[in-house]
């Protein structure tokens, strides 16, 4: 077992009696590299070349229910009851406008797609009804994702499939429910594949979490001195061995994560101040603003950095990163604001958060290798409440997909005269996922890969993309 132990501390984030800086089971990062697992890394790459693709996916999932009209669709010649409250504003692409919140979004149009003829078909708080597309595994596709890849990438050893949650990049952040009651561990449940393939969530939680623990004061992070030198004293110990001399390429690669520092993924001390900036969602709003209505006590401002741990973690070799933001069930009911007021603060920090995530990846020649997907578990419902709200409603939902070697540039489908019901060809979450797929995988080497459970390669055929993104 590799512990480094900050002598500082007498207890970890998840309070047990232990002095540990940094876990990372026998040798391993993540606990599924282990010493004796670098010296098979390569037979691994080697086996699955074709089947798993160089590219990445960010899922943006906004929990409760984004209202479809208010973002990209807002059918302002339809009559009061039914047009956007937030009015609508031109895009780049010649007569189409989104929701007056998202600004930034609509100078990136001609760089994004949107389906408005998108359907959950959900009408409730059931996310892994979308994110698993109601597969017989009852697995989110993050964890199919890493059943097909493998639990960490092959020469960086960074898990394939993680969580963040707000209190990833906020230490010590406690928000007014928990993430394990209630729907949230749906979003990226492994389901019949078991728990190896769960999504690994830096905040705490899934199996993972067990073998490193990063929940550590930020100054413990800036501190590298007591960390450098123990992975220096591992290094001397290993190399008398003989191991890492007489490891190949891939191997090196994957200690070297190791000797380099672990932790270096999860800390933005190293990001550029002006990066940081670009990011950062904080002055948006207060979120204790929005925090004292009881549906959105999870809703935070920190969206922005949310996204910049996202690109950390494609950057650094994850294949599936899923990002959670909370606190869009928008009844109007005095659990949220009445007439819908979240919206401003919340679409204008998702306008900005995506926006500086989209101009990050083309900065830094990212943009065909990560596809990024922004939806939640339903829409709203299309005629305005008594209380100025919209309720759960799944004949149309939010869909916006950016990058990943698509087609971008366009709007896809249209909705009927009061955005109610799709008016062309409806797509759904089995669409998604089939999108998702034939971004990461090779799907002709899918079907017939023998090493995979029959209810993947069964899934493979299932799942059409949408065939306007292909």
């Amino acid at each position: 077992m590799f512990t480094l132990m900050d002598k500082l501390l007498d207890r970890n984030c998840s309070g047990f009696s232990r002095r540990e800086f940094l876990r990372a089971g026998s040798l391993g990062m993540f606990g599924g590299l282990t010493l004796p697992n670098l010296l098979q890394i390569k037979a691994l790459a080697k086996g699955k070349p074709h089947l798993v693709k160089d590219k990445a996916v960010v899922l943006l999932f906004l929990q409760g229910g984004p209202p479809h009209i208010e973002f990209f669709d807002p059918k302002m010649t339809a009559p009061s009851e039914f047009r956007s409250i937030t009015g609508e504003i031109p895009t780049t692409l010649p007569g189409i406008t989104f929701g007056s919140t998202f600004p930034k979004l609509a100078k990136m149009a001609h760089k994004l797609a949107v389906v408005r003829s998108y359907a959950s078909g959900n009408s409730g708080h059931t996310y892994l009804s979308v994110t698993s597309a109601g597969n017989s595994m009852k697995a989110a596709m993050s964890a199919v994702y890493s059943r097909v890849a493998g639990t960490n990438h092959p020469t960086s050893g960074m898990p394939s499939n993680v969580l963040l949650l707000p209190e990833a990049v906020q230490q010590g952040l406690k928000l007014g429910s928990n993430f394990e009651t209630g729907a949230l561990p749906t979003l990226t449940s492994s389901g019949s594949l078991g728990q190896s393939f769960e999504a690994f969530n830096p905040a705490g939680g899934g199996p993972l979490k067990q073998d490193m623990q990063l929940c550590v004061d930020s100054e413990r992070l800036k501190d590298r001195k007591s960390l450098l030198g123990g992975i220096d004293q591992l290094r001397r110990d290993v190399d008398a061995s003989g191991l890492v001399e007489s490891a190949d390429e891939f191997q090196q690669q994957a200690f070297d994560v190791i000797g380099g520092g672990v932790a270096s993924a999860f800390d933005f001390n190293s990001e550029d101040q002006k990066t940081l900036e670009l990011y950062d969602t904080q002055h948006i709003f207060r979120a204790k603003d929005l925090q004292r209505w009881g549906d959105m006590r999870r809703t935070t401002n920190l969206l922005g950095l949310q996204m910049l741990m996202a690109r950390r973690m494609v950057e650094a070799g994850t294949g599936f990163v899923t990002v959670s933001d909370c606190g869009w069930d928008y009844h109007a009911n005095n659990n949220s604001p009445k007439n819908m007021a979240g919206i401003h603060p919340m679409g204008h920090q998702v306008d900005h958060a995506v926006a500086a995530f989209l101009t990050d990846l083309e900065r830094r020649g990212l943009s065909e290798k990560v596809l990024l997907v922004v939806t939640g578990e339903m829409g709203r419902s299309p005629r305005l409440n008594k209380n100025g709200g919209r309720d759960h409603y799944g004949n149309l939902t939010s869909l916006l997909v950016a990058g990943g070697g698509l087609k971008m540039g366009q709007v896809i489908g249209e909705s009927d005269k009061t955005a109610a019901e799709p008016a062309t060809r409806k797509y759904g979450p089995m669409n998604l996922l089939g999108t998702i797929f034939h971004t990461l995988f090779d799907m002709g080497e899918l079907r017939i890969a023998q090493n995979l459970p029959p209810s993947i390669r069964e899934l493979s055929d299932q799942a059409k993309p949408i065939p306007e993104l292909i």
